[in-house]
């Protein structure tokens, strides 16, 4: 377990770690070069969760972690690794939204701490219109890399788990071995983000909603006020087959619910962005 010194000084190993954190964030910036600042989010062929489709204006620039959280740095911040599948570089595991949360905060003071990031900076979840801009990164298709995600023989045999196009960027039922992986052994998108289909499910800030009516759209966080209300997470799993891994797939957990393939990913942005 690792802690900080009696008198709060962070370790060697936590500066370490939490450097490393800090230059993993991958600057997002909405309306510069081939990215635009608005997209369509959602799916208009997709189940009722995904719609209806609406454009969603980006205005200001965010960090976006480029990794899920790993098992060092998560234990470096809150003490314990709660993962069932072990590995110092693996994506954490096994915590609930709250955990999720927590670590968040955690992360803020000990990066101001270390100096690392400003007083008006903060590391939070991404916003669910956030992470499909982040996902999408610049598409307008079902993956980040195209419509199909498997190639021409395998849809003339009607393969219901096999994804040739997939597998060079995601860890799906059809080529995970049943663990966790180190984060980021596959191909990244083009905004340089690692594991946005498949390996974890991943926390994200709003609350859980049916459908998109009515939903903000400028990327601001969408709440029920509910403290009981279910949570929203994306990017489906190792545990999914390739179709619950395109850009838009969402599903709903309850606030304590926490498994062996449901991790998160972090923002670093202004407080109250």
């Amino acid at each position: 377990m690792l802690a900080a010194d009696q008198d709060g000084k962070l370790s060697d190993v936590q500066l370490g770690l939490l450097k490393t954190f800090h230059e993993e964030f991958v600057a997002i910036t909405p309306g510069k070069g081939k990215f635009p600042k608005s997209f369509q989010m959602g799916s208009a062929d997709g189940p009722k969760n995904e719609q209806p489709v609406r454009e969603v204006t980006l205005s200001d620039e965010f960090h976006f972690a480029k990794y899920e959280v790993p098992q060092n740095l998560y234990e470096a911040v809150m003490g314990s690794n709660p993962s069932k599948w072990k590995g110092p570089r693996n994506s954490v595991e096994e915590f609930d939204f709250d955990q999720a949360v927590k670590f968040c905060s955690k992360a803020t003071s000990m990066l101001r701490q270390a100096k690392l990031i400003s007083s008006d900076q903060e590391v939070r979840l991404p916003t669910e219109a956030e992470w499909e801009y982040c996902c999408r990164a610049g598409t307008e298709t079902r993956f980040s890399f195209g419509d199909d995600a498997q190639d021409k023989e395998q849809i003339a045999a009607s393969e219901p788990k096999k994804a040739a196009l997939l597998d060079p960027y995601g860890w799906h039922t059809g080529n995970a071995a049943g663990n966790d992986p180190p984060v980021g052994a596959l191909k990244p998108n083009a905004w340089g983000l690692y594991d946005m289909h498949g390996y974890l499910w991943e926390f994200v800030a709003d609350d859980w909603h049916d459908d998109y009516k009515g939903a903000p759209t400028d990327g601001r966080v969408r709440i029920r006020g509910d403290k009981n209300v279910r949570r929203t997470i994306r990017s489906g799993s190792w545990r999914e087959t390739f179709p619950q891994l395109t850009s838009t797939a969402r599903r709903a957990v309850d606030r304590d619910f926490h498994r062996d393939d449901l991790g998160l990913r972090c923002v670093l942005a202004k407080v109250n962005d």
